[in-house]
């Protein structure tokens, strides 16, 4: 059994922590680092699962960006991760459920990251061929979900660079 709140500043480390723990610590290596620096993630959408022992069993983030020349906005998921004692119990799909049903409650139009398809295919995503990533970045990798009957986005994703 796993308890779902919002991430808080308490929890930053055990969070850093976690995703160093999932990815190596040259995560922050990757290009879509590149969209997270000096953007903080938002809290509304940024979740914690905690187990019964009271410790972070996992975690999942998204950042706000923009998209093309009209500055859609939209979001970046991830990182998302699951401590290694708790793969395969089903908390990562439950924490990428809970948090696009969330997303999709705050008017959000799409949900954008870098991932491997066979896995995030199940939550809908799919392959964005109308999206550009600042390189070094494997367009194969780039999938994106429309959380609203808005049009297409389109374009090279950047930063955030609006007040939150």
């Amino acid at each position: 059994m796993f308890r779902l709140s919002p991430e808080t500043a308490a929890d930053w480390h055990e969070v850093e922590n976690l995703f160093d723990t999932a990815f190596a610590p040259g995560r922050e290596a990757l290009s879509s680092y590149r969209l997270r620096d000096g953007v903080a993630p938002l809290a509304t959408l940024s979740v914690v699962a905690r187990d019964a022992t009271d410790g972070i069993a996992g975690a999942i983030r998204y950042w706000p960006v923009l998209v093309g020349q009209a500055d859609q906005p939209a979001l970046l998921l991830g990182p998302v991760a699951v401590h290694p004692t708790h793969q395969g119990e089903g908390l990562g799909g439950a924490l990428i459920f809970d948090t696009l049903e969330r997303a999709r409650g705050l008017g959000w139009g799409a949900v954008i990251l870098v991932g491997d398809a066979p896995y995030y295919g199940r939550f809908g995503f799919q392959k964005a061929l109308h999206l550009d990533f600042p390189p070094p970045t494997n367009p194969e990798r780039i999938l994106w979900l429309p959380l609203a009957k808005e049009p297409e986005i389109a374009g090279l994703v950047r930063r955030w660079d609006r007040p939150q």
